[in-house]
């Protein structure tokens, strides 16, 4: 009989992996960024299993895979590993998971346990008992098999002999080889028998194999003699025995004993180059095998969103109603559905949750998403439903043309809320769910504002008090004391003496001036701009006088409490670009001037670090959900007078990388387009550096008609009869506001889109007519929304125009260069966007220019505090007035969040 034919597996395994490189080059190929990922975690620090992961490491590059080595110290406990684990698991980008064995640990493990936290999906390993109970059912096409029987079984098919009907013996029980062997090749259709250390007749069983697997781990227990006459031989064993014609002493034999083996086989493996060649080969096909099962289920960068089907009721129930009867998806699911993380994710309940700033590093390289911006009219006290518009348009681009799409909106006040105006959750079957937790309190970032901003006041009062009472060198002693015989300064504190040209780093060296520069901030509390704040409208705390307890020896001042969302902070919160871009704007608030005219500042005051701290959670944006299921970042806040009135910069920049290069992000400006679309460009944009494709304009015919000279609109009261009946001439003047507001868009180059928001006292005429003089003054497309009633089906109309509208060129640029000075950008906005002829400074504004100016703030954005119910400083004024001067009464700066914001009026 001639010699066994040789089952080289360096051959094989080169054969595999140059289909496997052909195989990924088709998946990149279709779809484009797409590329197979294998994660292998190891514990510890084996030289082995180092040399084992960087053949696959290896193998992995050539194939086009993209392998990530995760790599933790032996002094990792079982619970870091499992957490490890989680994150894995929940990463889309990682297709095949293995954790590389032993585990080099100095912390007791369960290697099982860990083996099993592995999801079954990502396992291609093959080892959990998910898998390996798959497999001992035969499911060979739902589960991974274990790498080296996997490898044996390929070699197994390399000779050409069927497999069905053939006698098999596997040698060896093992988990990881002799068990699953055994199952592989029965569900091949072989007849198999597992021998092992108690099998009495070995010779003999393995005399009848057709087909002998042999991973027993004894050197050359098989012998030559014991094989059948032309049986295959796959021999898994690594073993070392004596041999001193090597160098090393020893050489690496198999389980069988191959020099007699060959000779009765007609198929062999030799060892080393048989069967462990295809263990990696074999890992590889396994993680391509994962990521083609990923794409049959998912078209990368396309979500699988499960959405929720509204059954709409006709009168539409309450707000309330409709939010409370809605079966909501658990927060988790939210998450997983848009690509974050487990680790990425902090549960708050079931039904929000706050998402860490790591997922936008994560993503850093993942092209953006399309921006659209929710804007209005001039609107009436009533509000015009930009909220609606923003959840109405996500439902349509999501549950109904399923684009993945974010809602990014603000986070309400309790004041508006508790008042005429209400909760920010939309309305409708257009709405955040669920409203109450969306509107009061969701997971407290508007509360540690407050504990951020009273601390910051807190601060001012008791550094004049103190300065007021106290000696340089005492207040020295209180900054700076000494520990355990030690002085020495804080970083903080050193920002400071640099900050006053002291370039000292040891408290001993000051001199008696620089001391007293130091430890006196001098405060001139006339120029105290920095208020208490509490998030309640409690009309009691207005005006108050502070300092009346005799601890306080007299000194007293007139101050007040402001609203929580008009703190500062909040809109350093929005603009913010991460922690450290929000510590270093906190620190730079000013909150007051020094007797000689100075800014003092937040960081002067030696709180920036406990305002961090305070605000470290704040800062990371708040996932929701709206009733049809689309996901919703609700983060920060600010005003839309004093402050820009957008949701956070980071919340957009987070949500536009989840979505992809094809998906939408839809977020939503304060009041009318003059004013928080306006500051949306100039302010927000100019910050973020990004860069909007689609303004929505929405509009209603309630709104047009008093533009038009129709009767006041009063909250509370019943609209007048203009408002009931069809009034085309009185609408159709007032389409003069609409066309203001859709130049002001086209001002800054972004395609319009009108949503005319229809109320049921609309008629279609009416409706037609708003339509179609939008797209006569240059709006790209106008339509008639339904969405209050009807969810997403409502506005799917304006859901394709804005897709549309999207795919054109957006030529985007600001309105002013920051580099002007402060009174030419004021001009400019009042002349452009607001139609006035000029600007008048009053003494105080025209004061506030001088000293900002040299202060260094003059070349910061400018954020315009003016009625949102006129294009003028006149509420009265309806329409679009021109011609009219602008009073700018004062100016104040709001440093740390990064521009000034002129009060517009006389009083």
């Amino acid at each position: 009989m001639a010699p066994a034919e040789i089952l080289s597996g360096k051959i094989v395994s080169a054969q595999v992996r140059e289909r496997l490189k052909q195989q990924v080059a088709e998946m990149k190929e279709k779809f484009p960024g797409f590329r197979p990922g294998l994660a292998i975690l190891q514990v510890g620090n084996r030289d082995d299993s180092n040399l084992y992961i960087n053949m696959k490491l290896k193998a992995a590059a050539e194939i086009g895979i993209t392998a990530n080595h995760i790599k933790l110290p032996n002094t990792a406990t079982e619970a870091e590993v499992l957490k490890c684990i989680a994150s894995l698991n929940g990463d889309p980008a990682v297709h095949g998971f293995i954790v590389q064995l032993p585990l080099d640990s100095d912390k007791p493990i369960n290697t099982e346990k860990i083996t099993n936290a592995v999801a079954p999906e990502k396992d291609v390993d093959g080892l959990s008992s998910i898998n390996a109970g798959k497999l001992s059912r035969g499911d060979l096409g739902d589960c991974f098999i274990p790498c080296t029987p996997k490898g044996c079984m390929e070699l197994i098919r390399q000779t050409g002999i069927q497999v069905a009907g053939k006698r098999a013996v596997v040698v060896g029980r093992s988990k990881i080889v002799g068990a699953p062997m055994h199952d592989l090749l029965l569900w091949n259709h072989a007849t198999v028998t597992t021998c092992h250390s108690k099998t009495s007749t070995l010779a003999e069983e393995v005399g009848k194999a057709d087909i002998l697997v042999v991973a027993a781990g004894k050197a050359e227990m098989v012998k030559g003699e014991w094989i059948k006459p032309g049986a295959i031989v796959i021999d898994c064993g690594i073993n070392h025995v004596p041999d001193s014609t090597k160098a090393s002493g020893k050489r690496v034999v198999g389980d069988v004993a191959y020099s007699t083996a060959k000779e009765k086989a007609s198929y062999i493996t030799p060892v080393p180059g048989g069967v462990g060649p295809m263990t990696v080969a074999m890992l590889m096909q396994s993680t391509v095998e994962s990521a083609q099962r990923f794409l049959e289920k998912f078209q990368p960068g396309k979500w699988n969103v499960q959405y929720n089907q509204l059954t709409l009721k006709m009168p539409v129930p309450s707000d309330i109603e409709i939010s409370q009867s809605c079966i909501l998806k658990p927060i988790d699911q939210v998450a997983r559905e848009v690509g974050l993380l487990p680790d990425e994710v902090e549960l708050y309940g079931q039904t929000k949750a706050k998402v860490h700033l790591s997922a936008l590093k994560r993503l850093k390289n993942q092209p953006d998403g399309k921006y659209v911006v929710v804007t209005g009219i001039t609107p009436t006290p009533l509000g015009e439903g930009k909220s609606t518009t923003t959840v109405g348009l996500v439902q349509a681009l999501g549950a109904h043309l399923h684009h993945n799409v974010f809602a990014c909106v603000r986070q309400p006040s309790q004041g508006p809320t508790f008042g005429i105006k209400g909760g920010a959750a939309g309305g409708g079957y257009c709405q955040v769910i669920p409203m109450e937790e969306f509107n009061l309190h969701l997971t407290g970032d508007i509360h540690a504002i407050t504990a951020a901003n009273n601390l910051v006041a807190a601060a001012v009062d008791a550094r004049i008090f103190h300065e007021l009472t106290q000696t340089d060198q005492a207040l020295y002693n209180r900054l700076v004391p000494s520990v355990d015989g030690v002085r020495k300064f804080s970083d903080i504190q050193i920002r400071r003496l640099q900050k006053l040209g002291i370039n000292k780093t040891d408290p001993t060296a000051l001199t008696k001036e620089e001391v007293n520069l130091f430890v006196r901030l001098d405060i001139d509390p006339a120029t105290i701009t920095w208020q208490r704040v509490l998030d309640t409208n409690d009309r009691f705390l207005r005006k108050i006088t502070i300092g009346q307890s005799p601890t306080e020896k007299g000194f007293t001042r007139t101050a007040q409490f402001d609203i929580t969302v008009s703190s500062e902070i909040m809109a350093v919160l929005a603009l913010a670009d991460g922690l450290d871009d929000m510590k270093k704007r906190l620190g730079r608030m000013v909150v007051a001037s020094s007797k000689r005219g100075e800014p003092v500042t937040a960081d002067d005051l030696g709180v920036t670090g406990a305002l961090a701290v305070l605000m470290k959670d704040a800062v990371k944006p708040n996932l929701m959900q709206t009733l049809e299921g689309p996901p919703v970042f609700v983060h920060a806040g600010p005003f839309a007078n004093i402050a820009h009135g957008n949701s956070s910069v980071l919340a957009d920049k987070i949500a536009l990388k989840l979505v992809g290069k094809e998906g939408f992000v839809v977020t939503e400006a304060g009041f009318g387009a003059d004013i928080g679309m306006e500051k949306f460009f100039n302010i927000k944009c100019r910050y973020s550096g990004l860069r909007p494709h689609v303004v929505v304009l929405v509009a209603t015919v309630r709104a047009l008609k008093m533009h038009g000279g129709g009767p006041a609109v009063t909250a509370g009261v019943p609209l007048p009869k203009e408002y009931m009946e069809e009034n085309l001439q009185l609408l159709a003047k007032g389409c003069s506001n609409l066309n203001k507001q859709i130049q002001n868009a086209r001002i800054f180059g972004v395609p319009v889109v009108v949503a005319v928001n229809a109320f049921k006292t609309d008629t279609k005429a009416e409706l037609a007519l708003v339509v179609q003089l939008a797209k006569e003054v240059g709006a790209f497309d106008a339509v008639e929304c339904t969405h209050w009633a009807e969810g997403g089906k409502g506005a799917l109309a304006l859901a394709q125009a804005v897709q549309r509208a999207s795919q054109t060129p957006s030529n985007f640029r600001f309105l002013y260069n920051v580099e002007l000075p402060v009174v030419d950008k004021i001009r400019l906005i009042a002349q452009q966007i607001y139609g006035a002829s000029d600007i008048e400074l009053l003494p105080e504004a025209q004061e506030k220019v001088t000293l900002y100016t040299k202060q260094g703030f003059g070349n910061l954005p400018i954020c315009m505090a003016k009625t949102h119910l006129s294009l003028s400083h006149d509420p009265e004024q309806k329409g679009a007035p021109t011609g009219f001067v602008l009073p700018i009464r004062d100016i104040r700066a709001s440093v740390g969040a990064g521009f000034l914001y002129p009060l517009v009026g006389t009083v």
